[in-house]
């Protein structure tokens, strides 16, 4: 029978080494997932500690440890399906830690990002992962490590130098993909999206123009819209109404690029015969639509996976040296930008 919740609070570490005949360090270790305990003594441990009702007590773990086993992790969207795949990463390795996680959306305002993580600080976490926000202070990084909390800045970077940093290669991917559809024959390409000024737009267009100008073509033709399947459809209808329109669109990301080809057709073209059309990140809609869209495999469970071991590092060794890791990308090749179809 379930004890009442007033019962539950009584319930303490030396109740449950009492009812299995060990320690209570032994205890403690098992409900941290302290790899000095066997599995078979921690699932005995937590069998008993959910029929006593044992609750753990995250405020005398903060005193007795240090640590509240808490992280904080903050983007700017949660509209985004890559941004699940991205959290679903870090999700993965914090719990693994036995450590819990908070997610907080900023909506890309540093104002409300700057409160955000004055709570996290109130909660006393143990580490944050940031997408920052477009113009976030270039004081932020140091602001954070003088509250004594260790800080990965994920997918964008505050500094391009300075602090833990996890990203996909931006500019290799988008410059990789220019180039092939400078071989499938475009000489008119234009780059769609990325009306917010973060690293992550820095990247994909200094890729974008590296692989135009290599091939002695004109690289500034850069329509600045919304990362959304609206901006991609306004953008696209914008570049087809030109005196000279593009025969390729590269998009920010995926979400632009459907947008992209929803105005192609609106407009009575056909995407990937007419214009062609690529997009960024490979979210599961990218292989769904009709035509399927090239783009560029950017790995977000991976990154979410390797920002949350850099943090748990960090706060193992808070002083060891910055870390910056940019994972290589994957061109998709799809018939949305008229080649033949490879996967």
């Amino acid at each position: 029978m379930k004890q009442s919740s007033e019962q539950a609070r009584r319930v303490t570490l030396g109740d449950i080494a009492q009812r299995l005949g060990i320690s209570t360090a032994s205890v403690s270790m098992a409900l941290r997932g302290n790899s000095g305990v066997s599995l078979a003594t921690r699932q005995r441990v937590e069998e008993v500690a959910e029929e006593l009702g044992y609750v753990y007590d995250r405020g005398a773990a903060l005193l007795r440890t240090g640590q509240s086993n808490t992280v904080g992790i903050v983007v700017g969207t949660l509209s985004n399906s890559f941004f699940g795949e991205l959290v679903s990463g870090v999700d993965e390795v914090i719990g693994e830690a036995r450590k819990i996680s908070f997610l907080l959306n900023t909506r890309e305002d540093p104002d409300r990002q700057r409160e955000l993580l004055t709570r996290m600080r109130e909660q006393s976490v143990d580490g944050l992962i940031v997408c920052p926000a477009p113009g976030t202070s270039k004081n932020l990084l140091e602001t954070v490590r003088n509250w004594g909390i260790p800080v990965i800045q994920m997918l964008r970077s505050i500094s391009d130098t300075e602090g833990d940093f996890v990203s996909a290669d931006y500019e290799s991917g988008i410059e990789t993909l220019c180039s092939h559809l400078v071989r499938l024959g475009h000489r008119r390409i234009a780059f769609l999206g990325g009306d917010l000024e973060h690293s992550a737009t820095r990247q994909r267009l200094k890729g974008f123009r590296a692989a135009l100008t290599r091939a002695d073509l004109p690289a500034d033709t850069i329509i600045k819209t919304a990362n959304t399947s609206r901006g991609g459809r306004e953008g696209a209808a914008r570049l087809l109404a030109a005196d000279d329109p593009p025969t390729a669109i590269v998009c920010f990301n995926d979400r632009v690029a459907l947008g992209a080809m929803a105005s192609i057709r609106a407009a009575g073209l056909v995407p990937g015969r007419d214009v062609a059309v690529t997009g960024f990140d490979n979210i599961d809609a990218s292989s769904e639509a009709y035509p399927p869209l090239t783009t560029v495999e950017t790995h977000g469970h991976d990154i979410g996976r390797e920002a949350g071991n850099l943090l748990l590092r960090r706060i193992a060794n808070p002083n060891m040296a910055s870390e910056r890791i940019i994972i290589p990308t994957r061109l998709i090749i799809r018939q949305s930008c008229g080649a033949t179809l490879t996967d």
